[in-house]
């Protein structure tokens, strides 16, 4: 399990523990906070919604072939969805919603009702003052639209569930009758428009043909198949001309924009870029610009494939010139054609023109009056078919919006609904409950380590062993709030016998190490919001070095494992019931301590599975204790000199099983014995599972255990496995406690602790 699943398991128990021990106090605001949800559901009003639904911007009236590119943008276009629900939240429509037949008649009921239930103002001039009315209703509808579509769903509040249906249809036809007539209307008043201007141009087209029939009597023209013969032939020889002028006048902007493209440099006029060859060649020198571009990067200007490149490319462009000064040349040779026919039918338009003569004239008119009349001819039946298409549709009309659906009667309430109120109010009980209980339980424990006695020392202030009912603290594994702490020099030492210390199971506590004094929460609401946040080990060493009651409580183990002066070596076993208990800190902080004291101290890691010696310490490479045992090296090569004076170190090495199944298969002493001359060999080792006799002959064996645990059971199952084990001498360690003011460590349990987790 990580570090982090074992902090939010010990959080989560710690929560648990709090809550329980403080259950009066949450089941009394979870009950509070209930009841009153329960109250707030009974005794606010019924709510109930009515909803119609509509669908706007339908498809143009007419084939689907036929419709306008404006309307096809319109029934895309969000901005014409959002001018649609203005129109139906405008007072012009809610005044159309009041002359309804039934809506006064229910608006007036709506607000008899809310006033029995407290409401203020009269609602008889609901009847008669449109602006009250729609002060009234505004605030009722909601008008949205159903989610991407084109749907607008209109619907109305009302305690009463025939008024929410009556008001959210009156609104919903009144809509739909608006947009009918308006589209009714402006389509009669196009038609309208339409038929006046097809009477006028009937009148102007009768009186042109009679005019030209007159002309042409008086006059004595001759005609062709459409017109007189003179005219015909100037007119076909007049449009070839015409033609012919268009198609130099093309020629000669395509020459010059190519003349004019060609001085500048490369060309991109469309006749230019029209040419196959010109895009093939263009094509060939991106790619090879490319390639000159990307080898540049790597080579340099002299080399071979650059000349290379350059060559090609300079070779591409000519080209390029080449062929455009080709198309120049076509638009030239094509101009030249265009001119000169140009000239040729100027040539016959004179001399059509002589042969009309005096004709010229009189046929140039009747043409003018023809060509009048037969646009005006053309306009009168455009004109007839659009008036007869708009006829069609105001008759048929029923307007770009359609009914979706009407509004049912609602039979459920809209506001409030039970489930959903029910557990909001269940989740705000349990949240408001376990804060209570949080509160309420670190404020009592803070009030009460104010109020502990100090009890009278005859020397200065010593850290005092832990009581009994500390003992009993352990065993109901409590969660106490942090309290601040306030730093004291650290007080001398004074030597208590191992008779007076308390016991667990038969096995005595000797030190309790305090919680480090810069992770301690200084108030009730701040260890509430306690972040459980991991720490490095070497992180919380250094912590642990700069902490005077840490540094007090290591003082008091070393007294207490009689450590204080210099003597035979002394082997200590330092383990656990799991992980997380400060095992590995516990090692490494006594390590340090007794170096700095002078005593010669010898760290080994018998840790298979998390060794972490190497990687805190900074350790070179070393065979470690795992080398030992598989006989690649003896104990004395294996050990590590540290750069602390007086202090080494035989870490792990490698982790395999099977060097794991050897170790916890032999005596630890045994495998220690060809060690040199220390005052201490610290032993970093968690709980072997084998069953053999690996801790016998061991001087001392130090059971590390959290003070805030939630159950005593796996400590007592520790101790009874260690002593199958062969240990004699046991004692406990307990640590991450709290520290009561003036100085003396005492096991208050707390909640997590960075350096527990870290080792």
């Amino acid at each position: 399990m990580s570090h982090a699943s074992r902090s939010d398991s010990l959080a989560g128990l710690a929560i648990a523990g709090t809550v329980w021990r403080r259950r009066r106090v949450f089941g009394a605001v979870f009950a509070a906070i209930l009841g009153l949800a329960v109250l707030a559901l009974v005794l606010l009003p019924v709510r109930y919604l009515g909803t119609a639904s509509v669908i706007v911007a339908e498809q143009e009236p007419g084939a689907a072939a036929n419709a306008s590119s404006a309307w096809a943008q319109k029934v895309g276009d969000p901005a014409d969805m959002e001018s649609q629900l203005l129109v139906i939240r405008s007072p012009r429509l809610l005044r159309l919603v009041m002359s309804t037949p039934g809506v006064i008649p229910a608006v007036v009921e709506e607000c008899e009702r809310g006033r029995l239930l407290g409401g203020a103002g009269s609602c008889d001039k609901l009847k008669t003052d449109a602006g009250a009315f729609i002060e009234h209703v505004d605030g009722r509808f909601s008008v949205a639209s159903a989610g991407r579509s084109r749907v607008i769903n209109i619907s109305y509040q009302s305690g009463i569930p025939e008024v929410a249906q009556t008001l959210a249809n009156a609104l919903t036809q009144a809509f739909l009758d608006d947009q009918r007539n308006e589209g009714a209307n402006s389509r009669e008043v196009a038609s309208s428009w339409i038929w006046r201007e097809l009477k006028q141009l009937d009148q102007q087209l009768r009186a042109a043909d009679e005019k030209i029939q007159q002309f042409r009597r008086t006059k004595g023209l001759m005609r062709g198949a459409n017109a007189p013969i003179s005219s015909e032939r100037l007119t076909s020889i007049g449009q070839q001309l015409s033609q012919a002028e268009a198609a130099r006048a093309e020629a000669a902007a395509r020459l010059q924009e190519i003349k004019s493209e060609q001085e500048r440099g490369p060309t991109d006029a469309p006749s230019v870029l029209s040419s196959r060859t010109i895009a093939d060649l263009k094509q060939q020198l991106t790619a090879v610009s490319a390639q000159l571009a990307s080898a540049a990067t790597m080579l340099g200007p002299k080399h071979p494939s650059m000349l290379a490149l350059s060559r090609e490319q300079a070779m591409i462009q000519q080209r390029l010139v080449e062929e455009m000064q080709n198309i120049a040349a076509s638009a030239k040779k094509a101009y030249d054609a265009n001119d000169a026919l140009v000239n040729s039918l100027k040539t016959q338009m004179d001399a059509a023109k002589a042969e009309a003569g005096s004709a010229t004239l009189d046929e140039a008119s009747i043409e003018s009056m023809v060509r009048d009349t037969e646009i005006k001819r053309q306009q009168y039946a455009e004109l007839y078919k659009k008036a007869g298409e708009l006829e069609t549709e105001r008759r048929v009309l029923q307007g770009s919006t359609r009914l979706v659906s009407l509004a049912e009667l609602p039979n459920k309430p809209f506001f409030p609904k039970k489930i959903p109120f029910l557990a909001a109010g269940t989740t705000l009980a349990l949240i408001f409950g376990i804060g209570a209980a949080m509160l309420a339980d670190k404020l009592s424990r803070s009030a009460t380590g104010e109020a502990a006695p100090q009890s009278a020392q005859p020397v200065a202030p010593q850290p005092m062993p832990p009581s009994a009912p500390a003992v009993a603290e352990i065993e109901q594994a409590p969660a106490l709030a942090p309290q601040s702490v306030e730093q004291t020099p650290d007080p001398p030492i004074a030597e208590v016998p191992r008779s007076q210390l308390p016991k667990i199971a038969d096995v005595p506590i000797l030190a309790c190490l305090p919680r480090l004094k810069t992770l301690r929460q200084l108030s009730a609401v701040g260890a509430i919001l306690q972040d459980y946040r991991n720490l490095a080990l070497p992180q919380v060493l250094r912590l642990a070095s700069e902490d005077a009651e840490f540094q007090a409580g290591m003082r008091a183990l070393v007294q207490a494992l009689g450590l204080v002066e210099s003597g035979p070596t002394r082997r200590i076993v330092v383990t656990s019931a799991g992980d997380g208990e400060g095992k590995t800190t516990c090692v490494l902080s006594l390590a340090e301590h007794l170096a700095a004291a002078g005593r010669r101290v010898l760290m080994v890691e018998c840790e298979p599975v998390h060794p972490d010696f190497a990687q805190v310490l900074s350790l070179p490479a070393s065979p470690g204790l795992s080398g030992v045992l598989s006989g690649a090296a003896a104990v004395s090569q294996a050990v590590i000199r540290t750069d602390r004076p007086n202090l080494h170190v035989l870490p792990f090495g490698e982790r395999t099983g099977r060097v794991a199944s050897v170790l916890f298969g032999a005596k630890i002493a045994e495998l220690l014995s060809g060690l040199g001359d220390y005052d201490a060999v610290l032993i970093d080792s968690p709980l072997p599972a084998l069953e053999s006799l690996c801790l016998s002959k061991i001087d001392n064996l130090l059971l590390c255990v959290r003070s805030d645990r939630s159950v005593i059971e796996p400590v007592i199952s520790a101790i009874t496995r260690v002593k199958l084990l062969g240990a004699d001498d046991l004692a406990i360690v307990v640590t991450m406690t709290d520290a009561e003011h003036g100085g003396r460590p005492q096991p208050a349990f707390t909640a997590t602790d960075a350096y527990a987790r870290a080792g």
